[in-house]
């Protein structure tokens, strides 16, 4: 089988060495090199073949969303996917936009990471599910009068919040984590302009939505 070349673009020594040490103790994956900025990143993938960049979002100069745009014109064949601490699903959209396949935080398992490069390398996007529903939460579009929209699944929320159901109880009856729950809650916050769940009621309420 071929061996999966990877390039690591992280500013963090230590996190690329143990990259490293996973990826190439494993007999499908092969680190052909390693960089700790964008332009580092650049400058190498013009020297080196690889099938996979995984590539940190905050570095110095050049970000990573920035490199991703750059080497897509480039690079047209590289498939990269962002490995980051940013748990946030404006980065995740940022990023897919930008071009990346997948999207990892850094707490992932070494399991998670050798099977999301197999599924880019094989063509398919990778995102876990706490992932997909942090970019779901974020795909929202404006409306007529320029305010955003809540998604069907904020909307969803809203309803269970506006009677009175608590975070815990919306995450049982919806099948997802606490976490995911209240980061829909602060999402729909920031969409109304309010900034507690009392003036998310009464917001919505005005714009009848509830």
């Amino acid at each position: 089988m071929h061996k999966i070349k990877v390039i690591i673009a992280d500013d963090h020594q230590l996190f690329r060495d143990g990259v490293i040490s996973i990826l190439n103790n494993d007999k499908d994956f092969e680190v052909v090199g390693e960089v700790g900025s964008g332009e580092e990143l650049l400058a190498l993938l013009s020297e080196k073949l690889t099938d996979i960049v995984l590539v940190d979002l905050s570095m110095p100069g050049i970000n990573g969303q920035e490199v991703i745009q750059a080497a897509k014109t480039k690079f047209p064949h590289l498939k990269f996917i962002v490995l980051t601490m940013h748990d946030d699903g404006q980065y995740v959209v940022k990023s897919v936009r930008s071009g990346a396949f997948g999207y990892l935080l850094k707490n992932a398992d070494e399991k998670e990471l050798k099977h999301a490069i197999k599924e880019v390398f094989e063509g398919r996007k990778y995102f876990n599910r706490h992932i997909t529903e942090l970019m779901i939460a974020n795909m929202s579009v404006a409306n007529s009068d320029g305010q955003l929209e809540l998604t069907p699944r904020e909307m969803e929320i809203l309803k269970l919040v506006s009677q009175g159901r608590i975070t815990k109880e919306i995450a049982d009856t919806l099948c997802v984590s606490t976490r995911t729950i209240e980061t829909h809650r602060v999402n729909m916050m920031k969409k109304l302009g309010v900034q507690n769940t009392a003036e998310l009621i009464t917001k919505a309420a005005k714009l009848n939505l509830i």
